[in-house]
């Protein structure tokens, strides 16, 4: 991208610098109550946002447009998605011993015995909770993985988040404007026995699998399920989320590959296992996730 980026592109650039500076260094509390206000600052102006995230919160949880409860689970969204923030200005100053020990895993050990067999594992995530900070959780339990990071306006910012997430001892590929070969990339990682961690839940590159998401048709990335069909890797769905102050990830079983159909129908099955998956986890914690653009296939035609 370049650096000839919008008046407010550059002022969010700039942000994310100040943050990454200046964060660590304050008190936690208070700038904790600071992305809390902020939060409720936005969720009050109901910009067009937060009324993408309500109405996306009202298809996952059936709540009532319009409904006190829907309007405060909204405001507990705009909530976890700012503490997301604050807590990525602070993970580089934290030491990996708390941050593995503030992190509850269920189903650790999915990850552990698959690499311990030299099989290779592909992480499918949501967008839910902080996935950089279980990303650190991973790196500090001895697992470096390789993800795939969605290009930011501008490039500066770019830069900054890629250089955060190498900083916590994850290998970045760029989604586009790399060399175009992410996913032998990916397929070499997992074929050695590595780990992958990949957002799972909206296609950003129109190549997408479709499924059936709460009830109506979305697409997710094809390459998830595609690793595991191609590699012979275990693809384990990945819900994370807030417990307290601390953290909590759901590694789910292994998302099997059926033994007969074609490439395509293989890929298909478990992308549609997959965003069953998804639900369940979404479904437990309907505040934690961030998904506040336009993702089912009849809202992208409206």
């Amino acid at each position: 991208m370049s650096e000839k980026a919008s008046v407010s592109d550059r002022i969010v650039a700039a942000g994310f610098a100040a943050g990454w500076k200046l964060v660590p260094l304050l008190p936690q509390g208070p700038t904790a109550a600071v992305f809390r206000f902020m939060a409720d600052r936005v969720w009050r102006r109901r910009g067009r946002s937060v009324r993408r995230l309500e109405s996306n919160l009202a298809r996952v949880t059936g709540l009532e447009a319009g409904s006190r409860e829907l309007s405060e689970l909204t405001r507990a969204g705009m909530r976890s998605y700012f503490r997301y923030f604050h807590e990525i200005f602070r993970l580089p100053s934290m030491r990996t011993e708390e941050i593995v020990r503030r992190t509850h895993v269920i189903g650790a050990e999915h990850v552990h015995d698959t690499v311990a067999a030299g099989r290779g594992v592909v992480l499918a995530l949501p967008h839910m909770g902080n996935w950089d900070q279980a990303g650190a959780w991973l790196v500090g339990v001895g697992h470096p993985f390789t993800t795939v990071a969605e290009r930011l306006r501008p490039e500066s910012l770019f830069r900054r988040y890629v250089a955060f997430r190498e900083g916590l001892g994850m290998e970045v590929l760029p989604l586009t404007g790399g060399d175009g070969h992410n996913f032998g990339t990916l397929a070499t990682r997992v074929r050695r026995g590595g780990v992958v961690c990949l957002p799972a839940e909206r296609d950003l590159t129109r190549s997408g699998v479709e499924v059936r998401f709460f009830g109506a048709t979305t697409k997710v990335p094809a390459g998830p399920p595609l690793l595991a069909v191609q590699t012979g890797a275990a693809l384990l769905p990945a819900t994370v989320y807030f417990v307290g102050d601390d953290w909590g990830i759901h590694i789910h079983e292994e998302v099997p590959v059926p033994e007969e159909g074609t490439r395509q129908e293989k890929v298909a099955a478990v992308a549609q296992r997959m965003a069953e998956v998804f639900e369940k986890g979404i479904t437990e914690h309907p505040e934690d996730w961030h998904m506040l653009q336009r993702l089912w296939l009849e809202d992208l035609r409206s």
